[in-house]
Order: structure tokens, then sequence, then C-alpha cells
């Protein structure tokens, strides 16, 4: 599957419409976002029930901002709209390809009960 550039214009509608979107932050300029981009896209060919996308974050400075984008590439990953990992640094393939085998078996109803949960308990403090 081809990887989806993401702008403020289609990030939403990526995102709610897929169950599972993997988002890189990057920019142009970046080293070591550039090293790691044969990685994400080698690893993408093989995932074709997983949406690859990418931010330039030279071009949506506000994207980058509004999920506090500080340090690049970050990796970051949606399951059925939820944010279950965000981390700065390239990963090696090998890494990701665990990184995305542990983020699919995850059980996105315990994820959510125990969003739940703790914002329940926030909401008590």
């Amino acid at each position: 599957m081809a990887i989806v550039e993401l702008t403020s214009e289609n990030f939403e509608s990526t995102i709610t419409q897929n169950p599972f979107v993997v988002v890189d932050y990057w920019a142009p300029w970046c080293g070591p976002c550039r090293s790691f981009a044969p990685v994400y896209e080698k690893v993408s060919n093989d995932h074709d029930n997983i949406v690859f996308a990418k931010v330039n974050t030279e071009e949506e400075q506000q994207l980058a901002a509004h999920f506090q984008i500080r340090s690049i590439p970050t990796l970051m990953i949606f399951r059925d709209q939820v944010i279950i990992f965000s981390q700065a640094g390239a990963l090696p393939e090998s890494s990701l390809r665990d990184l995305l085998a542990q983020a699919s078996a995850l059980d996105m109803d315990k994820v959510r009960a125990d969003m739940a949960q703790q914002q329940a308990a926030a909401n008590n403090d």
C-alpha cells in the first residue's frame, strides 16, 4: 500500500475511516528521518491492513503543534482512533515490525475500558 501524505485537510478523515494508522512525523532536512524513510516504506509494503502515513512537519506545523511533536522522526500509532503509541526516534526494521505486531495484538475494548477507568479516577481527584 502506498504511504499517505497527511495534511490538515485529510488527517481527521484518515484516522476516523481506518482502524489502524501509523503516522511518521518527519521533515526534509532531518537526517534520521531520511534514514528511516526506506525502512518505513519497506515495512508498509508488508502490511496491507494498516494505513502508513507521513506528516511533513515543515508544511504541516499546525498538526505537529497539535500533537506536540518536539523531535523528529516521531512515530505515532492510532488504533480505532486512539493513540496507542507515540515515540520519537527512528526504529530499526525489526523493532518496527515487533511494534506493529504488539499493536495488532492489543485488545482495544480493554484499552478503551482502561482509559475510561483512568479518566473516571482523574475526575474523582
